[in-house]
């Protein structure tokens, strides 16, 4: 099929088959040795604030919402970044180093990937008793993005730009999906590129602030919600999850942690083929059906920039296993950090051992990954692993649940955050030329992913008598 021809509104798509590898990354831009210990112990400093500051509920009707210290530090870490020009020669925050911490991220959240392993494997029988709640609410995650964001672009304006706005969270497997298929200079490469980057600036702080009002109302069973969270996204589930489990208790907390990774494993893992032959087609349809109704041509999206600027901001890392290893161990070192001041475990022995036994988790991922030639993303190699060792019947399984279970699964989100909000500031020029109406779009498609899902789930596990 041409372009042409899609430029016509015809729903038909041609089935294209995704690639077998990812493409090449193009390298991280150097920030030197000095400029990463700088990276750092900014971090460092973001952390240890963060956590300092805690938890904050803020009353809002019958509902409240809870800014974590995750929260904190993604915003603390932004507003560093986008203060850097006025700030003192030390404390300025280039774009190399932007660029590094954006590198550093996707490693760094593996450590996270790591504890969610951990806390699934000793729940795998209760996750599995929740049966059809679990598969069928991985439609939620990707229809709801169109149900809820495709009207909302239709009503603002917005013609071919919505499909690649609402088909997809747009994360980089979309990016793909849109540049093979239409091109990332069409209206629909437009779209999915703005909602990459309202999802990089604002998701995680949305998604929280959404999830967190959400489970104060009491509406929803927490396990719902928590499959809810799993939108594919490391940072966004990390912070949709931690909203949740903030406000339960410490038993059904780590329940909350549990079915979010399992819903966000399931996700990742299909997410790519669901969103390329169901997802994607099923937008198209939708925007032929609906744009005579709802259309209102009241103008198009403003021209976004050029599509490698935001896939650059967030590449694949090329570090060696040496590199990746220290990034493992510093983050791990500033989880134990927030472990003792958030939730007062002190760093003995144990904790010791369970952040060795995360790290060696992540590590023997990584090796699997690479020696798997890629074939499969290493987060699915490290879930697997931290299945694996915790498992009822695997040896020591209990002695390994204990060790990594004084570990909050929040400790360890917060550093990941960090280095998230210390990378945003080079795409927020990016940012600032799309139209409002899209960033509008792109809040409602990952409302719709979250609560498309957590609809579903609640469904089936309190069907209507």
């Amino acid at each position: 099929m041409t372009s042409a021809t899609l430029a016509t509104g015809s729903p038909a798509v041609a089935p294209v088959t995704p690639p077998a590898t990812p493409p090449v990354p193009p390298p991280v831009p150097s920030a030197g040795r000095a400029g990463i210990v700088i990276l750092f112990l900014l971090a460092l400093v973001v952390v240890t604030l963060a956590e300092a500051i805690g938890n904050v509920a803020i009353p809002l009707g019958h509902g409240k919402i809870v800014l974590l210290p995750l929260l904190w530090a993604l915003l603390m870490g932004g507003g560093l970044g986008l203060a850097a020009p006025r700030l003192p020669r030390a404390l300025r925050l280039p774009v190399a180093l932007q660029h590094a911490a954006g590198a550093i991220l996707q490693p760094a959240l593996l450590l996270f990937v790591a504890k969610l392993g951990l806390l699934v494997g000793g729940s795998l029988p209760k996750i599995l008793g929740a049966g059809w709640a679990l598969a069928f609410q991985e439609f939620g995650h990707f229809f709801g993005t169109m149900v809820f964001g495709l009207p909302v672009a239709l009503l603002l304006g917005l013609k071919r730009e919505a499909i690649g706005a609402t088909f997809s969270v747009g994360r980089e497997p979309s990016l793909a999906i849109i540049g093979e298929r239409y091109g990332m200079a069409s209206p629909e490469g437009r779209g999915v590129l703005a909602e990459y980057l309202t999802g990089t600036v604002f998701g995680a702080v949305f998604i929280a602030l959404l999830a967190g009002l959400i489970a104060s109302l009491g509406i929803f069973n927490p396990l719902a919600l928590a499959m809810g969270a799993g939108v594919g996204s490391g940072s966004m589930m990390a912070a949709a999850a931690g909203a949740i489990a903030a406000q339960q208790t410490p038993e059904m907390a780590k329940e909350v942690a549990t079915f979010a990774a399992a819903s966000n494993l399931i996700t990742t893992t299909i997410g790519t083929y669901f969103t390329l032959f169901l997802s994607l087609p099923f937008t198209v349809w939708a925007y032929g059906v609906l744009e005579p109704i709802l259309g209102r041509g009241r103008g198009r999206t403003e021209t976004a920039t050029a599509p490698s600027e935001a896939v650059v901001a967030h590449a694949a890392p090329a570090f060696g296993l040496p590199a990746l290893v220290l990034i493992w161990l510093a983050t791990a070192a500033f989880g134990l950090i927030g472990n003792r001041l958030t939730y007062g475990t002190a760093i003995d022995g144990q904790v010791l051992t369970g952040a060795a036994i995360i790290v060696g988790a992540v590590v023997v991922g990584e090796v699997l990954y690479r020696l798997a030639g890629r074939r499969l993303p290493a987060v699915v190699w490290v879930s697997l692993i931290g299945m694996a060792l915790t498992y009822p019947g695997t040896p020591f399984s209990t002695d390994i649940a204990a060790a990594t279970g004084r570990i909050n699964f929040l400790a360890l989100a917060t550093p990941i955050l960090a280095f998230a909000g210390l990378s945003l500031a080079k795409d927020f020029s990016a940012f600032r030329r799309l139209g409002w109406r899209i960033v509008v779009v792109s809040f409602m498609a990952n409302a719709g992913t979250f609560l498309g899902a957590a609809l579903i789930a609640q469904f089936w596990m309190h069907p209507p008598v």
